[in-house]
């Protein structure tokens, strides 16, 4: 394991730790969106190897997509909490007023993005291409889902 990626799943770990009452230390609100702003990119761009992988654009590499994967599932979880009271001002931002006036739903979606990224995970540690793209699936929709509800264009 490189140094490398032992500082990153340090990191990582660190996140999942402060995640839960990460929305009590953001100091205004601009904060708490450039918080889920960066945990989403970084997200997306591991999910986006991943789809390359499973859509065939790139070649399948095992030890990659379990890595992302692995970044995928770790980051799942934390931009919710950016999405607290008094976030949907502050600084641009593409999330509709849904987020915070359907705050259930809202909920169910993350917690369907965390599911299906554990699956991901699950599925890219087998080293199976098969059982990534079966797993890949799910959890595209998942995000695509929650896009078209709670994200403007």
């Amino acid at each position: 394991m490189s140094l490398k990626s032992i500082a990153f799943a340090a990191a990582a770990s660190a996140g999942l730790l402060l995640s839960l009452p990460a929305a009590a230390q953001f100091a205004k609100p601009e904060d708490a969106i450039k918080y889920r702003q960066g945990a989403l990119f970084v997200m997306g761009q591991h999910f986006s190897r991943l789809g390359a992988m499973a859509n065939g654009r790139v070649p399948f590499d095992a030890k990659a997509a379990q890595q992302n994967a692995d970044v995928v599932a770790s980051l799942a979880s934390l931009p919710w909490a950016g999405f607290g009271p008094g976030t949907d001002k502050g600084a641009p931002h593409k999330a509709k007023a849904g987020v915070w006036t359907e705050q259930v739903k809202f909920q169910e979606h993350a917690d369907k993005l965390v599911a299906e990224s554990a699956k991901l995970a699950a599925a890219a540690k087998t080293g199976n291409l098969d059982n990534l793209k079966a797993a890949f699936g799910p959890t595209a929709n998942s995000c695509k889902a929650c896009h078209d509800a709670y994200r403007d264009r």
